[in-house]
């Protein structure tokens, strides 16, 4: 019977070798900070701004009113000159790119959902590029651009840029007289 429990205590002690190896391992696994290194990495990449480039406009159907370019390295915008200016373009505003924790601060959308946020500095302008596949299934949605100008935040439109002027003083309800309503002095 001796024999019998020798042989006995030996696999147990070599079942008992195999898991805590196996544990230490699988724990070593877990902890492995070159995994960790790439994920910071990935989490800590700079959006691609280049979704931003081109021509803006509020609505779909009007020439374009806001320009984002890259000049000299650095993310500008220019608003629309009236043709009185003798240009079409206003001087370059310089933009920067802001962390995707702001974008509460400016929309009403899931920052998941959103992979590239530039802003003037004075952040009068910001503008969010939502990703495609979210934009084509929410049926709020009909812009991969959503903007934030002075106060108001809604979906712009990216249009081909043109080098016309646009009257953008323009009024057209400048012909519209309201009559006084109240009671008359």
């Amino acid at each position: 019977m001796l024999l019998r429990s020798d042989v006995i205590c030996k696999k147990l002690t070599l079942l008992t070798v195999c898991i805590t190896a196996s544990s230490a391992l699988f724990l070593a696994g877990c902890n492995d900070s070159s995994t960790q290194a790439v994920d910071n990495k990935a989490t800590n990449t700079e959006p691609d701004l280049s979704v931003f480039e081109g021509c803006y406009t509020v609505s779909s159907d009007e020439p374009a009113q806001i320009k984002v370019s890259q000049q000299e390295g650095a993310w500008v915008m220019q608003m629309k000159e009236p043709a009185s200016a003798n240009r079409v373009w206003d001087t370059p505003e310089p933009l920067e790119v802001l962390d995707k924790a702001q974008i509460p601060n400016f929309f009403s959308i899931d920052p998941d959902n959103v992979d590239a946020l530039i802003a003037r500095p004075d952040r009068v302008l910001v503008m969010a590029h939502v990703k495609t596949a979210y934009a084509n299934i929410d049926p709020l949605l009909d812009s991969e651009y959503l903007s934030y100008i002075y106060k108001g935040a809604n979906t712009i439109y990216r249009v081909d840029c043109d080098d016309i002027n646009t009257d953008i003083l323009a009024n057209p309800h400048a012909n519209i007289i309201i009559d006084n309503v109240g009671p008359s002095s």
